[in-house]
């Protein structure tokens, strides 16, 4: 759990967040042995009677309590330089310069974002996602640009704008049937439609300087599910799980998810979908390597136990 601590609020009139997340543990900054997976039909059963048990011993909890939130030896220089302080919503949330998005072009090459890739082995299958923060108002070119330059076609956002009266997340989206420009890019809201704890829009996004080039993307945005908490109803969240798995079936690119810093409810759908993946080919689930792996990737990922 982490305690959110000042606001500042910006020129142009909205409120967004520049806290700092403070642990109160500090985690054992050592790598952890990592079970060998075991490929027999029935490996995925054992694992999850072990996690059960490890659940009412407590043993999981002090596992996951010892994990280290940042992989040693991985640097976050960039995100430190005058120019792109910025640039992050949150103080001490920061990508390892080795797995950063580096943007294209004269404009600077920042954005707090990371690759993250989930090795599904069985499937022989990578299922590969950008994990980053909510944009901010100056970002929300940045955001497209990113977007634009890494063939993505889904966008996945597990927060709402405001919650509790903070800013978590600034509209980098039109309302529906509405237009709006971000830089290079022109943003079109087609349709917009769901229930309340969900949300699908379709999305047109064009760059302007090559008006005959027009992408459509998908952003699906889950609303029912606070800040370090855990979604209000399971039955929406799993639902929600499997259309984003179903939407990006048969596509390469990677999926770009965020929440509000981009670390704990991101961390949560990444490690949701990998343990899906792997239950249908049969293989072991172990919780901590799937956080374990996703942190070596973005420092931080998920900040209270999803198990």
């Amino acid at each position: 759990m982490y305690d959110l601590v000042e606001e500042e609020k910006l020129e142009d009139g909205d409120t967004e967040s520049n806290y700092q997340y403070s642990p109160e543990r500090a985690p054992q900054d050592q790598p952890q042995d990592q079970p060998q997976p075991d490929h027999h039909p029935s490996c995925w059963r054992d694992s999850i009677l072990q996690l059960k048990e490890g659940l009412s011993t407590g043993a999981v909890q002090q596992q996951f309590d010892q994990l280290y939130r940042k992989r040693p030896g991985l640097t976050m220089s960039c995100a430190k330089l005058p120019q792109n302080i910025s640039k992050n919503r949150y103080r001490d949330i920061s990508p390892y310069d080795a797995t950063r998005v580096i943007l294209k072009g004269e404009d600077g090459d920042y954005i707090n974002a990371n690759y993250i890739n989930m090795v599904i082995p069985a499937a022989s299958a990578v299922n590969r996602y950008i994990a980053c923060q909510g944009p901010l108002p100056a970002t929300c070119s940045d955001f497209w640009r990113m977007t634009w330059e890494q063939g993505s076609n889904m966008v996945v956002m597990l927060t709402t704008q405001v919650e509790r009266g903070r800013v978590k997340c600034h509209q980098y989206w039109p309302n529906s049937g509405a237009i709006a420009t971000h830089g290079d890019f022109q943003v079109s809201c087609v349709t917009e439609e769901g229930k309340s704890a969900f949300l699908v829009r379709e999305i047109t996004l064009t760059h302007l300087e090559a008006r005959t080039i027009c992408r459509p993307l998908t952003q699906i945005q889950y609303m029912a599910w606070p800040d370090h908490g855990v979604p209000d109803d399971y039955t929406d969240f799993l639902d929600f799980v499997s259309l984003v798995r179903t939407k990006r079936e048969g596509k390469e690119e990677p999926v770009i998810v965020h929440c509000s810093a981009g670390i704990g409810r991101t961390g949560v759908l990444i490690t949701m979908e990998t343990a899906m993946c792997l239950i249908e080919c049969n293989q072991p689930v172990y919780p901590l390597d799937i956080v374990r792996t996703m942190r070596d990737q973005r420092a931080m990922m998920i900040q209270t136990p999803v198990i």
